[in-house]
């Protein structure tokens, strides 16, 4: 049956020029691929200019890693391609330069690309550039041979295209035929090979899906820009499945396609990376030099205990299917005893008084749900997988996708997901609830851990974790804190080559596992334990005593806290305020902002616990970088910690941030409450927050002292200027020694370095604590260097006022500051600023 299509709808849309130059037919074209539209109808244009604008309104929907071509979805449907130069995908971006982002919405003459022409042409490259129609549609060129000039001049007219109507149910003579394929183009799928592909699915009348493994990314092939989102690689791992009456011609032409190169060159094989010799660093702990191997600290703690491997085998299983139904009926039954499963693990949380973190299982729960993962290993399924096969390919896929975001926390949420798959497993292959007998005082080692091992360990056996992989932030890492196992993560692969039984000191505080310790090692290790515990026993003893040298100086103890529940706990362990309230626990682990009643109540009764005479320092909203809210969609960055996090979030959303200085200041009736700004960099930065703090006050009627976190060196830099606009400065070593020293204090080879007690971080905090001695204000610390034993007496004697800690420690602190002598603090200080290491500065004696 053929479409009536009226005059008025004979023109779909109109093209202006993206590039300035003279206008040419695409079967002008020097590339034959475009030549002969394999890709589709449209113009080329050698460009006089370097900048690419939109040449219709719509949506960006292909922006390829290499930069040079970006496709627009029009409003009509119609898909538009602008492919600059012949070859330039050999330059992987070198010389291009992108204005706009996938999923950006355009308007005709914005900037889309730019690029170096003279870069381009010293590479013998043409610029020649092509303006194609994905979609099917044809048209017409305008001003053919003519010099154009780019979001002027109209080049190409599309026509409306006449479509017969068919139906789209399958036959029942369809057959289903799914191949595996390595991809070996060198560039993977790009213009040129897609467009190859394309043609060959188009001599039959096949469906042919493509699904990247790698990725999890899934396409028809019939699609140029659809084909070239799967973002392959050389060496992509494929799934083709082709459906319908002459499937397996279809799948052999495919692979044939494939094997050809898809009209390219292709590589013999993958390439095998050379083997890189292991050196032994200038600097930093020598990886395996008498049995000490660095990692990163995911939870605190000590112990000595015996080295046990833990290596997971899977049992092996069929790739092929029963029948679909046997399978699907297979799939829903571990589906099902995974869920019933985890809700025995919530009430066992529950019942022991965790329940807090029973919330992670309760997002396994909903991962069970997800349509990504199951849809996936059905459709599997269908082609004739078993359920097991298709299950496990699926969420492995589903991991796969989480690890390469560029959001840390969600990638490292890639374990949760595959915690929750191979539960699913396990049950399909019959082997739940199978695990090891472990010997006591086990240190347990593997490749990773997931959320549900950490809570099933044997906690009379297993005393710690070192793993391979994982991150310090994880819910497993979470989860082992909250459970006082220490926790190493990031470990090097030696540590495979250790037999289990080996005698090993797990030393989470500093970072290091030590293999095969001698018997002094062993000695000295316990008798730290020891003294450990009996002063922390001694100083529970008397917490509720202020924090007094014996000289005289009082220095205020307080606790950095996130919740109701540390507030409690602090006042029972002494604390005289708190010196940093994390607000994010409020905006975490939810879908939408917190209202403002919320807010209030929960800051109400944070203060209220703490009581009128216990000041509560409230930090406002500190997301970005590693900390990011699902309902607050950040933009792409190439280094989130240095882009828009802290207090820019708020001065670039200010209703978010009215909103929570408002439940503030309605909440501090309750007691003595201070607002603080994190990440603050630059005067004008904190003048903005402070004029929309003072305009709140106005309203609410009310006034407190507000001040900023020192976390940025500029910031201490400036510390003089700030102190006179500020009523207190807070330090937050974490981050200040970050980036003072600029290095990520979650990288496995470097965290080691990071040390708070580096003599520039200290000359940092000692320029902010004297710039605000001069204005009168006060100055404390909230990073953890303020409960390093050998940090406090040189803090204390740089002159900082409080030291706020995490509330276990705060008995401790407040001990060793009684028994210092605030005179020998002082001499220790102005030690530590001449030093020109943190070995010299930690070998400071009083």
């Amino acid at each position: 049956m053929s479409l009536q299509i009226n005059k008025s709808q004979s023109c779909l849309l109109s093209l202006s020029a993206p590039l300035s130059g003279v206008v040419l037919s695409i079967e002008d074209s020097a590339d034959p691929v475009f030549a002969g539209r394999m890709i589709g109808d449209g113009v080329v244009i050698n460009p006089t200019n370097s900048v690419v604008v939109a040449p219709c309104a719509g949506t960006i929907s292909q922006l390829h890693d290499a930069k040079h071509a970006v496709a627009i979805k029009s409003d009509t449907g119609v898909e538009v391609l602008i492919h600059v130069g012949i070859n330039t995908v050999t330059l992987r971006g070198e010389g291009f330069d992108a204005k706009v982002k996938l999923g950006d919405t355009v308007v005709i003459g914005q900037e889309l690309l730019a690029f170096d022409t003279s870069f381009i042409e010293s590479k013998e490259i043409s610029l020649e550039t092509a303006i194609m129609i994905t979609t099917g549609e044809t048209g017409y060129v305008v001003n053919r041979g003519s010099n154009v000039t780019a979001g002027q001049n109209i080049v190409f007219t599309v026509d409306a295209k006449a479509e017969e109507q068919g139906s789209t149910e399958s036959s029942q003579d369809d057959v289903t035929v799914t191949e595996d394929v390595v991809l070996m183009n060198p560039l993977g799928l790009h213009a040129r090979p897609s467009a190859t592909l394309i043609q060959i699915v188009k001599g039959f009348s096949c469906k042919v899906t493509l699904l990247n493994q790698d990725n999890g990314k899934q396409c028809n092939a019939n699609s140029l820009t659809a084909i070239m989102g799967l973002q392959t690689v050389l060496g992509s791992k494929l799934v083709v499945t082709a459906t319908g009456p002459d499937a397996q011609d279809t799948m052999e032409a495919v692979l044939n396609g494939f094997r050809s190169g898809l009209g390219e060159e292709v590589a013999e094989g993958l390439p095998v990376a050379e083997a890189i010799e292991v050196e032994i660093p200038l600097l930093g702990p020598v990886e395996g030099a008498d049995g000490l191997l660095p990692g990163v600290k995911a939870s605190p703690g000590v112990v000595i205990g015996k080295l046990y491997h833990q290596i997971r085998e899977l049992a092996s299983y069929p790739e092929k299917g029963v029948s679909v139904s046997d399978e699907l009926e297979q799939l829903d039954y571990g589906i099902k005893k995974a869920s019933v499963s985890l809700q025995e693990l919530i009430d066992k949380l529950e019942q022991e008084n965790a329940g807090g973190h029973a919330e992670v299982f309760i997002a396994h729960q909903q991962l069970l749900e997800d349509p990504a993962i199951v849809e996936r290993a059905v459709e599997l399924i269908n082609s004739g997988k078993s359920a097991m096969w298709a299950w496990h390919k699926s969420f492995l896929a589903e991991a796969d996708v989480m690890r390469q975001l560029d959001n840390p926390m969600l990638a490292a949420r890639a374990t949760d997901v595959e915690d929750v798959g191979m539960r699913v497993l396990c049950y399909l292959l019959g082997v739940e609830g199978a695990s090891a007998q472990l010997p006591e005082n086990t240190i347990l080692c593997l490749d990773d851990i997931t959320p549900s091992e950490v809570v099933i360990l044997d906690r009379k056996a297993v005393i710690g974790i070192c793993t391979l992989e994982g991150g310090a932030t994880s819910h497993a890492a979470i989860l082992a804190c909250a459970m006082g196992i220490p926790y190493l993560v990031n470990m090097p692969a030696s540590i495979r080559g250790y037999d289990n039984g080996s005698e090993v000191i797990l030393n989470a505080n500093k970072s290091f596992l030590k293999v095969n310790p001698t018997a002094d090692e062993i000695d000295q290790c316990l008798s730290q334990q020891k003294h450990i515990a009996e002063e922390s026993s001694a100083a529970l003893k008397v917490a509720n005593q202020p924090a007094i040298t014996k000289d005289g100086h009082r220095v205020e103890i307080a606790a950095n806290i996130a919740n109701l529940e540390d507030a409690e706990k602090a006042v029972k362990l002494g604390a005289e305020a708190v010196g940093l309230l994390r607000s994010e626990f409020l905006y975490m682990e939810r879908v939408t902002e917190p209202s403002l009643d919320e807010q209030i109540k929960a800051y109400s009764d944070i203060i209220g616990a703490m009581g009128k005479d216990r000041p509560v320092i409230i930090r406002t909203l500190d997301v970005g970088g590693d900390k990011p809210l699902a309902y607050l969609p950040l933009p792409k960055e190439e280094n989130p910690f240095l882009g828009e996090r802290g207090v820019r979030i708020g001065i670039n959303r200010p209703s978010m941030l009215r909103k929570q200085v408002h439940a503030i200041l309605k909440a501090s009736h309750v007691g003595h409450v201070r607002i603080m700004f994190p990440m603050v960099s630059s005067l004008d930065e904190f003048r903005a927050v402070k004029k929309l703090v003072l305009e709140e006050q106005e309203k609410v009627g009310v006034t407190v002292e507000i001040g900023i976190m020192i976390e940025v060196p500029s910031a201490a830099l400036l510390a003089d200027h700030f102190a006179k606009e500020v009523d207190f400065f807070s330090i937050g070593t974490n981050d200040l020694t970050q980036y003072t020293l600029a290095i990520d204090r979650g990288h496995p080879k470097l965290a080691a370095r990071i040390d708070g007690l580096h003599p520039a971080v200290l000359r940092l905090i000692d320029m902010t604590v004297k710039a605000a001695d001069r204005e009168g204000k006060w100055t404390g610390i909230c990073g953890s260097l303020a409960s390093d034993p050998v940090a406090v007496p040189i803090l204390v004697g740089l002159g900082v006022q409080e030291l706020s800690v995490s509330v276990p420690s705060l008995p401790v602190v407040k001990a060793r500051v009684r028994n210092l002598n605030y005179a020998q603090c002082q001499i220790m200080a102005q030690k530590a600023l001449v030093c020109d290491s943190v070995e010299d500065v930690r070998s400071i004696k009083a």
